[in-house]
């Protein structure tokens, strides 16, 4: 596994090292300092490096790089991720901007952080709650100290994101299904790319050490569960990616999302979804050049969406000529308004009711140029915000909370629809 971190300054000078296997020495620094530092690869070159039989992998932060050296034969994205987590976890203690200076004012604390996150080259426990259960500045005593015994369990056992002994008032839960939809559309308005990439963002406040499964309306799931003669209609989710506290095996066995729940806010999961899209907003966009002086262009603008729905925050850039000179506008809803510095008119409306439809026409002066040149007509982009929508049809369909208690549980579910990559080439 892992032999030595290092982490270096801009000079490729020393600053912090932590030596788990004898197979390497500091001498190997000079090597990573003349062929990666000094000859200037760090940012054009892929971050692994092989020297005299030994692989360097590093990060950077700020001005300082984050190395790890062995010789054995790792897998390059546990050693990367092992030290992602070491950035952060000194983030933690040392602020989000930690530099050289708060590095060298540290070195206890840091070598203390180095010694409780690995191990004889293998990465342990990386958990910012639990490391501050035993781990402090010094002068910041923990609120709750833990027992000894209590405290062992924590480190060495599989639940280290959640501490037992938690209590709240009330038991909540808040959910939020974050979606962004990605769209490129034609000239001829055919659909040249669709997806909606989406997040379950949760804020728990449980009392205790609850369990809890978590449905959403998954395809394979409602097929499981369909009766005979009955058709439900599920979403076909992709490439779906869970925090750590979700239990891997029965999702691959059954589809079943079940985790202990880490106490406060977390991304519970990613998705993607690529078939079905449904797509907000529809832009019926009419370009007309006449000769080199004059551009007319006319847009309409439908929401897809429940009349019960709307929008906010929309904002359609619909891309001019750079030889523009003058435009008279004219916008059904809203306010629009050409920008040269943009070299595009900005439609902004603060909100755009559903199944409504709204209409721009802007006349366009252009300025004769010396070498006429063809206008490249960028895309018109959307940008957007639309509450308790989902553009791929994904929704939560249960949130059960299993504790000893038995005590009941408020939930409360948001939906949120925002604007990715929202295009539509004229």
């Amino acid at each position: 596994m892992i032999s030595m971190i290092m982490i270096l300054n801009q000079k490729g000078e020393i600053m912090i090292s932590r030596q788990y296997r004898d197979d390497v020495s500091r001498v190997a620094a000079d090597s990573f300092r003349i062929q990666v530092i000094a000859a200037k690869e760090a940012s054009s070159q892929p971050p692994i490096k092989r020297i005299e039989n030994c692989s360097f992998l590093y990060t950077r932060h700020l001005n300082m790089y984050f190395v790890a050296l062995t010789k054995s034969n790792v897998n390059p994205a546990l050693v990367f991720e092992y030290l992602f987590q070491k950035i952060r976890v000194l983030k933690a203690y040392l602020g989000e901007d930690f530099d050289e200076n708060s590095m060298r004012n540290n070195m206890t604390l840091i070598y203390e952080l180095m010694d409780e996150t690995m191990d004889f080259g293998y990465p342990q426990n990386c958990a910012v709650d639990v490391l501050r259960l035993y781990i402090n500045l010094g002068n910041v005593k923990p609120q709750d100290e833990p027992e000894p015994q209590q405290l062992t369990k924590q480190i060495t056992g599989a639940i280290d994101w959640r501490r037992e002994g938690i209590r709240h008032k009330k038991n909540e839960v808040y959910i939020d299904v974050l979606e962004s939809v990605n769209l490129l559309i034609s000239s001829t308005g055919s659909i040249l790319r669709s997806e909606v990439t989406g997040r379950v963002q949760m804020n728990t406040k449980l009392t205790g050490m609850p369990e809890c499964k978590f449905g959403l309306n998954d395809k394979l799931v409602i097929e499981k569960e369909t009766a005979a003669g009955r058709k439900k209609t599920g979403v076909e989710i992709d490439d779906c990616t869970f925090h750590r506290c979700v239990r891997l095996g029965k999702f691959d066995a059954d589809r079943t999302i079940t985790f202990i729940p880490p106490d406060g806010e977390f991304e519970l999961m990613r998705y993607r979804v690529n078939d079905n899209v449904n797509l907000p907003f529809r832009l019926i966009p009419n370009v007309q050049e006449e000769g080199q002086t004059k551009c007319t262009i006319n847009l309409k603008a439908i929401a897809n969406f429940s009349e019960k729905l709307f929008a906010t925050h929309v904002v359609i850039k619909v891309p001019v000529p750079k030889n523009t000179s003058k435009s008279k506008i004219k916008a059904s809803f809203g306010r629009a308004k050409y920008e040269p510095e943009q070299n595009a008119i900005v439609w902004r409306i603060k909100r755009f009711p559903g199944k409504a439809d709204c209409e721009l026409t802007a006349d366009l002066e252009l300025v004769r140029t010396v070498r006429p040149k063809a206008w490249e007509r960028p895309p018109i982009t959307v940008d957007f915000q639309v509450p308790m929508f989902t553009a791929s049809g994904v929704h939560v369909r249960f949130l059960r909370v299993y504790d000893k208690a038995g005590y009941h549980t408020n939930r409360w579910v948001r939906y949120i629809t925002k604007a990715g990559g929202y295009e539509h080439k004229i």
